[in-house]
């Protein structure tokens, strides 16, 4: 595929680091908000629900819909994006909103048939995930399940409105819309919880992605691209959003494995193992999201600038100095969480229900998560040049290579904490852990790879 035409060189001074700097800045304010909005739900399901059976069984049955969410929205939207910014730049606004309602169609249909397959399949496919359920506990997820379905049409559309705004330069709005549902679930936990049991979360999930959808979906609207649900026929700039949804989702299946992996081998073991990993992931998350999430979006203009214009030495000096700026910031947070671990779940979550051993549990499992901090961050610098020079092949097979060490490395790793008396469940967590230090291996070889290559080319030309 031929490179873009070019627009402005891009340059190796400090103005582009300042650009990146800025732009990461800005995405991670948003982002700040909504992890201390959603740190804030989850002290007040743990203060209401703990690590009870009833909090095991919600989690395993929220964990199909956001997977499906995941893989067939998210994969939408980076099939859309690309093709929908250039029909509205050389087509016509008009022709991009037909573009717009014709593929939003397709995936509204998509993700109420797959949903459909799941509650059919669900009594089926339940007990191989949560495997250690006794029968009373399965039924209840397999209940709640079917409760929380609906989510994974709401999600998907509010996912594709806000890939659509942000095509438009809109971030913030868009980023703090999904606060509506933290904040709902806590108002469902807190003045529910005690009438309506575990069935407020559901509850209140609903009501939280139902608002999210009608905000951004208006959001949508202000901004010229009204919601509409049409088909427009199968034409050329759907045909090309057809032909790339296939990989797309082929890499997000690979990639949204390690998950289902993870939590189905937790419920394999003590009742409480699916909520410890999901408590101590939480931390995690906030870190991995904040740094990594905000890094890796504000890195590929620059990446693509350069790429454009074949400017080698340019990349090299990006990734040399965002890798040292990413390691330099995110090895003492490691760190910190790894010390701090204990006292952290204590002040966060034991209250009520949650007692002094379920803080012991989560404690060593969040310590045994925060080992991953400093690589994954890195590797999203690598990972993010890779995706800019168009081998996503490259992404896929470390996917898959990513998938197959989960499932070794947990089968290992959890037996062998069992044997030394330790939770189980912190190994699982070590395995996590373990795979990401071999994905930033595997992305460093392959950007300095790609890099010497295209290096050697430009020379030879």
């Amino acid at each position: 595929m031929p490179l873009a035409t070019p627009i402005a060189a891009p340059t190796r001074s400090s103005a582009v680091h300042r650009s990146i700097l800025h732009a990461a800045l800005s995405v991670g304010a948003a982002g700040i908000v909504v992890k201390l909005v959603a740190t804030a739900k989850e002290i007040a399901v743990a203060s209401v629900y703990g690590r009870s059976d009833a909090m095991d069984a919600f989690l395993a049955a929220a964990l199909i819909p956001g997977l499906l969410v995941n893989l067939i929205s998210e994969s939408m939207n980076q099939a859309l994006v690309p093709t929908l910014v250039r029909v509205r730049e050389q087509e016509g606004k008009e022709r991009a909103q037909q573009l717009l309602s014709s593929s939003m169609l397709w995936m509204c249909l998509l993700l109420g048939a797959v949903s459909l397959v799941m509650a059919l399949l669900a009594r089926g496919f339940f007990p191989l995930i949560a495997s250690n359920f006794p029968p009373e506990k399965l039924a209840l997820s397999i209940h709640l399940f079917y409760g929380l379905l609906p989510i994974v049409l709401l999600t998907g559309i509010a996912t594709n409105c806000t890939a659509i705004l942000n095509t438009l330069d809109r971030f913030a709005r868009p980023a703090l819309a999904p606060t509506v549902i933290s904040v709902s679930i806590i108002f469902g936990a807190l003045f529910l919880g005690s009438r309506f049991g575990i069935w407020a979360m559901v509850y209140a999930t609903l009501a939280g992605s139902l608002l999210h959808v009608v905000i951004v979906a208006w959001m949508m609207e202000a901004h010229g691209y009204p919601f509409r649900l049409r088909w427009h026929g199968m034409t050329e700039a759907m045909r090309e959003v057809a032909g790339q949804y296939g990989p797309v989702l082929l890499s997000s299946v690979v990639s949204s494995g390690g998950l289902l992996v993870d939590q189905s081998m937790a419920a394999m073991l003590a009742a409480g193992s699916v909520s410890a990993l999901v408590y101590a992931n939480r931390f995690v998350s906030v870190v991995l999201t904040l740094l990594a999430g905000a890094v890796s979006t504000a890195i590929v203009p620059s990446f693509a600038r350069m790429i454009a214009h074949r400017d080698w030495a340019g990349c090299r000096h990006t990734i040399r100095t965002w890798s040292r700026i990413t390691a330099f910031i995110s090895v003492p947070i490691a760190v910190l969480l790894i010390a701090g671990a204990r006292p952290l779940v204590r002040v966060a979550y034991q209250h009520g229900r949650f007692g002094t051993h379920d803080t012991a549990i989560v404690a060593a499992v969040l310590a045994m998560y925060a080992i991953q901090i400093p690589f994954y961050v890195t590797s999203r610098v690598y990972y993010r040049f890779i995706v800019a020079m168009r081998r996503t092949d490259l992404i896929l097979y470390c996917g898959m290579i990513n998938l197959g060490l989960d499932i070794v490395l947990n089968l290992v790793l959890m037996h062998c904490f069992i044997l030394m008396h330790w939770s189980g469940v912190a190994g699982i967590a070590l395995a996590t852990s373990l795979w990401t230090v071999s994905t930033f291996f595997f992305l460093w070889y392959w950007s300095r790879k790609l890099l010497k290559r295209a290096t050697a080319a430009e020379a030879a030309a």
